[in-house]
């Protein structure tokens, strides 16, 4: 297969799972999330392998990502994923060490953001119906520019975090967060909102 058709068949994945499309298990579109994992597989081993140099990992996460991140990303690994192309990083952002994307549905994450460690995003969920259990439905996570994602946070199919938002420790995000606001728990709920800091006289 030469590049530009590779290249066509990765765009149409990405078009599938930004439609939220239904994949079906088997299907070529359940195919193709299969081939993306085993390239993920191997360029992540190389990342958490052994060690490398900032401007290392910044092309290997070019590579994972299809140059979906910027030239300043800081990255801790160990660093999992089970897809890497449909990532998407903003200037200035610090990924901490064993962070698990999982980003099939379409990750994309703003500037300056911090995302604490052991942080899990997901994009998928399986169908409810036994008989179609198989079949996965993508929705895609949204974080904001300036956003802190705390230690040990899950954040769920579908959800977007608003800008200057702030994820507590251990919370397991299931719906929206407002911009400029704590949520905290399990589920996460608001715990408050962060007022604009005062301006210098």
């Amino acid at each position: 297969m030469t590049k530009e058709e590779t290249d066509m068949e990765l765009s149409a994945f990405l078009d599938a799972m930004r439609a939220q499309t239904e994949v079906i298990a088997n299907s070529e579109t359940h195919l193709k999330m299969h081939e993306l994992s085993q390239q993920a597989l191997q360029i992540t081993a190389q990342i958490n392998g052994s060690y490398h140099t900032p401007e290392e990992l910044r092309e290997l996460m070019q590579k994972l990502t299809n140059g979906g991140c910027g030239d300043d990303l800081s990255l801790f690994p160990p660093f999992y994923t089970d897809c890497g192309k449909n990532i998407r990083i903003g200037r200035g952002v610090f990924i901490n060490a064993g962070c698990q994307f999982q980003d099939q549905g379409g990750i994309t994450i703003g500037d300056d953001s911090l995302i604490g460690p052991k942080t899990v995003i997901a994009t998928l969920n399986h169908d409810m119906q036994p008989e179609k259990r198989a079949n996965l439905h993508p929705a895609a996570v949204r974080i904001g520019s300036r956003v802190w994602i705390g230690a040990n946070c899950t954040i769920l199919p579908g959800v977007t975090i608003g800008d200057g938002a702030v994820v507590a420790a251990g919370a397991v995000v299931t719906k929206d967060v407002a911009p400029r606001t704590v949520v905290g728990g399990v589920p996460a709920r608001t715990i408050r909102t962060i007022e604009a800091a005062a301006e210098e006289e």
